[in-house]
């Protein structure tokens, strides 16, 4: 079954490996009998879907979660495997989504300005009576 990522991505089902095995999760007595923990593994390097440019940002965004240009996602959140399956592509593509949507733009340094900078100054002299006048101060009897 081939994976939509949206309108013009589509994922053929020859690059998604899968693995299964016996899942922790629940399942009742059955857990030990069903592999329905899903392991699905897409290699970002050698899909044919993306090109040079999307590879290079893929694997630049999804770094910390890609071991050798492969990205691995686990599920075993439901008792069935085709649950699971179906877990795990929704995760595959809402990251691959994620990964390719360019970087938000960089924030253009500025200067505070004169009159926010005499507001701070006065919010600070302000705070700074008041703990003033909080201290007590000794009496003097002669």
């Amino acid at each position: 079954m081939d994976l939509t990522i949206n309108s013009r991505l589509v994922i053929p089902s020859n690059e998604l490996k899968w693995r299964f095995s016996k899942s922790s999760g629940p399942g009742g007595q059955g857990v030990n009998k069903t592999d329905s923990r899903v392991e699905l593994v897409f290699d970002i390097k050698r899909s044919s879907v993306f090109g040079p440019f999307h590879k290079k940002r893929l694997l630049e965004r999804l770094e910390n979660r890609c071991v050798n240009g492969c990205l691995n996602i686990v599920a075993s959140k439901e008792r069935s495997q085709y649950q699971n399956r179906q877990l795990a592509m929704a995760r595959l593509a809402n990251l691959l989504q994620e990964g390719l949507k360019p970087p938000p733009k960089s924030r253009k340094t500025t200067k505070p300005t004169h009159a926010s900078q005499k507001r701070r100054v006065a919010a600070k002299k302000h705070r700074g009576a008041l703990k003033q006048a909080r201290q007590s101060k000794p009496l003097t009897d002669d």
